[in-house]
């Protein structure tokens, strides 16, 4: 299994550059980076070229072309062509909160052929989740008709793994990053 931090969004709402934006003195992706590294030996960043991507110590950084369309499909495709045949365990840059734990649980129930997605409550939540080789046509296909993640998730039919919602959260405005960059100083610390 290779770890990928997905950074291809655009970030409109975060000002751009969202994988890059800094919470608790560290880029938003280095925490993802940190959680898919407990669970994998390889882990990779894939965004669009040329868009800020931080440079993150011991971790790949996969290019994704073309620049359109935006969606996290075409990041996990892109992730899957380039993972050699392995499944690929995917977490958003812009989810810090997501931790070694949380990953471990979804790497934990993976079933031959079969996506396993993170979920709170009744909602999926597939910007955490472990795709196998066999999901790269449905998310091609599903990217390019521009399907919403969770129903495209969704078509899969995945092992759904109940996560806290409080590791989950994303981090899309400037209000959003402020709150979490005190909680991440926060909790950094207690520890």
């Amino acid at each position: 299994m290779v770890g990928v931090i997905l950074a291809g969004g655009a970030g409109r709402r975060l000002g751009g550059g969202k994988a890059g934006r800094e919470a608790a003195g560290r880029p938003l992706a280095a925490y993802a980076a940190d959680a898919l590294a407990a669970v994998a030996e390889t882990v990779a960043i894939v965004g669009k070229s040329g868009e800020g991507l931080p440079d993150l110590s011991g971790v790949e950084r996969w290019d994704d072309e073309p620049r359109e369309p935006r969606h996290p499909a075409v990041g996990i495709v892109h992730a899957l062509d380039r993972a050699g045949g392995e499944p690929v365990l995917v977490c958003a840059a812009d989810m810090p909160f997501v931790g070694a734990g949380e990953c471990a649980a979804i790497a934990e129930a993976a079933s031959p052929g079969r996506a396993v997605v993170a979920s709170a409550g009744d909602v999926l939540e597939p910007l955490l989740g472990l795709y196998p080789p066999a999901a790269l046509g449905a998310l091609h296909d599903g990217a390019l008709r521009g399907a919403p993640m969770r129903a495209l998730a969704a078509e899969l039919d995945p092992l759904p793994v109940e996560l806290p919602s409080r590791a989950l959260r994303s981090v899309n405005t400037e209000s959003a990053l402020r709150l979490a960059d005190g909680e991440l100083r926060q909790l950094r610390s207690i520890t």
